[in-house]
């Protein structure tokens, strides 16, 4: 049978496949043959099967990258791109918020010091 596929997540190395039939057929990156990855709108060859949870596909082959169908090469170059800047973001942010901690943490050591050392010239005083 042949589908394309619906979605993938390739770092839990799942996702599902649209039959010729309509159906969705749950699809795990062991059943990838000489292939590691598959991508959304791939167009993919495979065994359809029934198993206890619902249909799956086994032994898929991937018959054409859904980026060289026609219109589909401008959203696969497009995402990762979008997530790069995401991850971007987030890593600037984080890192962002690490530096404000480490800086209000160093100004609060500062005015700790700081008020222990009037204390102790009071008490000293007196």
């Amino acid at each position: 049978m042949e589908g394309k596929v619906k979605w993938f997540n390739t770092k839990n190395g799942y996702g599902f496949i649209e039959g010729e039939d309509g159906m969705d057929y749950f699809v795990h990156k062991s059943a990838l043959k000489s292939i590691k990855f598959i991508r959304e709108n791939d167009k993919v060859s495979f065994e359809a099967a029934e198993g206890e949870k619902g249909k799956y596909a086994k032994n898929v082959i991937l018959l054409q990258k859904g980026s060289e169908m026609e219109g589909g090469e401008e959203t696969q170059k497009e995402e990762p791109k979008e997530e790069s800047k995401a991850e971007e973001s987030e890593e600037s942010s984080e890192e962002e918020q690490e530096e404000n901690s480490e800086e209000s943490s160093e100004e609060e050591q500062e005015e700790n010091s700081e008020e222990s050392s009037e204390e102790e010239q009071e008490e000293n005083q007196t």
